[in-house]
């Protein structure tokens, strides 16, 4: 459900309507909003935000509830993606890490800076001298921050910690942020309504007609079928893009995509007072062990799915490799699963393993007036925001601006922890 005081409900405007002679299914000259927005989780709260604080009129169609999808099911981090250097996306790891600290100013009491931990042992892929370059390269990316500087731990500190003793050779340690991906959410969603934006929640993107000046959409609420004109939509749909845009006519030509599961697990165990940072044995994939509301979180695995995105569950094949991951970390800890949840990424068709595929946002316009976010990082968000207000800005009208979101603050929603 949306949380309390959210503006759920609207009425039609007078330029919702016709006006006199004017021929049936024509435009009204004056649009209801200058932005509509298919889809709340995190991107859709970015773009909301920035079109607001850009000045425009702003309203998100939500179907079910904010930050249902993915946006509930990240792996908690905002980071820059030690792991992404390694297939030489440079400039993603370093929008990531500038967008990192920035929200680490912006929001302390939304996302903090914990501590990651990389052991090495004899079968460990990358060797002591990689992960030193790597993460040198990650300090200097990170504009030789504090936040982005790494050590190593000594022997005496190595033997305190619960990983594995037996051939362990190294441990390195740097700093990297964690959030609840729903309450910066929702943090993120609360600015934009303070800005103007309306939430209509829930309510059912039912299809939309591109005119030359706008597009005329038709969506669901309170079992009533409802109509509104906007300049322009931006689908922020995550998994459901392609089928948000299957709706639209004249219908578009949407990217090929694959829908990627990654599941976690929650242990009945006592949170660390870190994020490991670890190779699966099984494959050499990262994988993190992580503090989330007391326990241990473990993830995530890379499979295909091809299913309903709504039905997305882990499977077992997928906690048994998770928990695998763990027994040969943590030798003297209860693997025992309390809870688990999968989620899916969205990432454009490409040649090559799931692994090194590049994780870079696509903005693609087709028609003109439908602006599709594929893929994104919970990190990013921002960023790709701000990416599509220049994309649009051409369609829109100049209005006076109310806020920039580079130097917004964010707080929590009421109820809303602390990670």
């Amino acid at each position: 459900m949306c949380w309390n005081g959210a503006w759920i409900s609207w009425k039609p405007s007078p330029s919702a309507r016709c006006c006199p002679g004017c021929p049936a299914g024509e435009v009204p000259l004056e649009p209801d909003v200058d932005v509509l927005v298919i889809g709340a989780g995190i991107h859709g709260a970015g773009v909301a935000q920035a079109a607001a604080a850009a000045g425009y009129r702003v309203r998100v169609v939500e179907r079910t509830a904010i930050a249902a999808g993915s946006s509930s099911r990240s792996s908690k981090l905002v980071h820059g993606g030690l792991r992404y250097l390694e297939t030489h996306q440079y400039a993603l790891v370093y929008k990531a890490l500038r967008e990192r600290d920035r929200l680490v100013r912006l929001a302390p009491d939304l996302v903090r800076l914990v501590p990651f931990t990389i052991p090495v042992y004899p079968d460990t892929r990358r060797r002591p001298w990689q992960l030193r370059l790597g993460l040198t390269l990650y300090a200097l990316l990170g504009g030789l921050r504090a936040a982005s500087r790494y050590h190593v731990l000594s022997a005496e500190r190595r033997q305190q910690l619960p990983l594995r003793q037996e051939g362990l050779q190294a441990v390195f340690r740097y700093l990297d942020g964690q959030t609840d991906d729903v309450a910066l959410t929702r943090a993120v969603l609360r600015s934009a309504q303070e800005l103007g934006a309306q939430l209509l929640c829930p309510a059912t993107f039912l299809g939309g007609t591109v005119m030359e000046d706008g597009v005329r959409v038709e969506y669901g609420q309170d079992g009533r079928s409802r109509q509104m004109q906007c300049r322009v939509v931006v689908n922020a749909a995550g998994p459901w893009v392609n089928r948000v845009l299957a709706k639209v006519t004249p219908r578009p030509v949407g990217l090929p995509i694959d829908l990627v599961q990654g599941t976690h697990i929650v242990l009945d165990h006592p949170a660390p007072n870190e994020v490991y940072y670890v190779e699966a044995p099984q494959d050499q994939r990262a994988v993190f062990v992580m503090p989330w509301q007391g326990r241990m979180l473990v993830g995530t695995t890379e499979t295909l799915y091809e299913g309903d995105p709504a039905r997305v569950a882990p499977r077992p094949a997928e906690i048994e490799y998770l928990q695998t991951v763990f027994r040969h970390y943590f030798p003297g800890l209860s693997d025992t699963v309390r809870d688990s949840f999968a989620g899916l990424r969205v990432l454009p068709k490409a040649p090559g393993s799931l692994t090194g595929r590049a994780r870079d946002t696509r903005l693609h316009r087709e028609p003109e007036r439908v602006l599709t976010v594929y893929g994104g990082k919970l990190t990013g968000y921002r960023a790709t925001a701000e990416e599509v207000m220049r994309e649009l800005r051409p369609l829109l009208p100049p209005v006076p601006r109310k806020a920039d979101t580079r130097t917004l603050r964010l707080t929590p929603v009421a109820g809303d922890l602390a990670p």
